[in-house]
């Protein structure tokens, strides 16, 4: 029996969409949903090199700029702020205009920053105005929140692993994309201005390949409720917690490592712009498979192990950082960013895992348990996300404080190491730690437990 197309009405707008349906899904589901999902990667990959815009261009301002290495640390700190804040409405703007019109929307919205860091971008600037810049620039970071909601709503959970992690991935590798282009602006003596006119026309190009080919699922309906519950559950804020050691790492380190290395190491703009585009393109590169991982192993046991290496890594860049050892910090920074990435995409997994499991536990089945899950693990993506890339803000003002204090980014390692060694013993004891002697649930809090220590989260 072939499952009937899903209906649309003018706008681009799909009225009926049921992924978890297997023939639904092998008739049309998944055409539509791939397609949605490349141009969504693409919006929210330019999202992601505007963020980083200022990690760059911090690169190109020289002595004749006036800046301390504490101005530019606080300058990348604004960025990484406001792209963690807008991320929480960017989330529900999905609801309230449909994934395609809102990335759309979102896409023409870079322009913005774009234009203005264009327009400001020379010596003799005040650093207000670059502040100021700055802080348009942070919107760039609310794409992410928006297109993971986006297509969390169209594939079914046991593709949820992969297509989050794919999104996700093919944005956050937008940071060493726009590196690499700095790079190659820097080794040519060109200026600032030449990186933002090649971005331009580009932001244009993908907000109309989404016009032209994205949908909007009408099921995506506005639910203030599910924010709402979404906020009072444990859950999204412990998961909020542990996102901030993956993708805070990601994002905070991609912001800072140009600057640890001209500032620790004495390396030049050109030295260092070399090196850390590395770091991040395969840490974006291997997001995708941390989801993979996580749908066929379980996305906490994956996320458990790899703190394991993050805080290993870490220990040894505090030996490499204390002992002046360039190729060791570089190469084991390398390793921490992979890490960082394998492990966003499991704790992005185990999102709709858990919710899907706290649906059994009510005692809901079938599409109900599927629908309560989608409600919840949509709403709480958007705070979850928010609050990880505050990670990126800490770990720049973690820096910025440890080089004023003690002249190098030693200190800052020290405090990360701790707590990854927290999230550690948080995945553990929340999501991994067996029930003792299999003792029968007798309270709606242990049944919870219960089907979340056994739970593919």
């Amino acid at each position: 029996m072939t499952a009937p197309a899903p209906t649309r009405r003018s706008g681009r707008w799909i009225e009926r969409w049921d992924p978890e349906d297997e023939g639904f899904w092998q008739a049309t589901g998944e055409r539509i949903a791939r397609r949605n999902l490349w141009f969504s990667v693409l919006s929210e990959h330019i999202g992601f090199s505007v963020w980083a815009l200022w990690s760059v261009l911090v690169l190109f301002m020289g002595p004749e700029y006036g800046l301390t290495p504490a101005d530019k640390f606080l300058l990348t700190s604004v960025v990484t702020l406001v792209g963690a804040v807008v991320r929480v409405p960017y989330t529900f703007a999905v609801a309230v205009f449909g994934g395609r019109n809102w990335t759309i929307v979102s896409a023409s919205l870079l322009l913005v920053p774009t234009v203005a860091a264009f327009w400001v971008m020379e010596p003799g600037t005040s650093y207000s105005t670059f502040l100021l810049v700055g802080l348009l620039a942070g919107i760039g970071g609310g794409n992410f929140a928006s297109s993971m909601t986006n297509i969390n709503a169209f594939f079914p959970l046991r593709k949820k692993g992969w297509a989050l992690g794919l999104n996700a991935g093919g944005g956050n590798i937008g940071v060493p994309v726009i590196q690499l282009i700095a790079l190659a602006i820097i080794g040519a003596s060109g200026g600032p201005r030449v990186l933002l006119g090649i971005y331009i026309p580009l932001i244009v190009v993908a907000a109309v390949l989404a016009a032209l080919f994205m949908d909007n699922l009408a099921s995506v309906q506005n639910d203030t409720g599910a924010a709402k519950d979404a906020a009072r559950d444990r859950h999204t804020w412990i998961m909020a917690f542990l996102y901030i050691g993956t993708f805070g790492s990601f994002i905070g380190y991609s912001f800072a490592f140009g600057q640890v290395l001209t500032n620790g190491f004495g390396r030049t703009p050109l030295q260092a712009a070399y090196l850390t585009f590395i770091g991040p393109l395969l840490g974006s590169l291997i997001r995708p498979l941390g989801g993979w991982l996580a749908d066929r192993y379980g996305g906490a046991r994956i996320t458990l192990w790899n703190y394991v290496g993050m805080a290993a890594a870490t220990a040894v860049l505090i030996a490499a950082s204390m002992h002046k050892s360039l190729p060791l910090f570089v190469s084991v920074f390398v390793v921490l960013f992979v890490l960082s990435g394998l492990g966003n995409g499991s704790t992005f997994k185990m999102i709709p895992g858990i919710f899907q499991a706290k649906a059994l536990a009510k005692g809901l089945e079938g599409e109900a348990a599927v629908a309560y899950g989608r409600r919840l693990s949509g709403a709480s993506m958007g705070l979850i996300g928010a609050l990880g890339a505050l990670g990126g803000v800490g770990i720049n003002l973690a820096f910025r404080q440890s080089f004023l204090s003690y002249g190098s980014g030693t200190g800052a390692f020290v405090a990360f190491l701790a707590y990854y060694g927290v999230c550690f013993a948080v995945t553990w004891a929340v999501y991994l730690r067996r029930p003792a002697g299999r003792i029968p649930a007798t309270t709606a809090a242990a049944q919870e437990k219960a089907q979340l220590n056994y739970a593919e989260v």
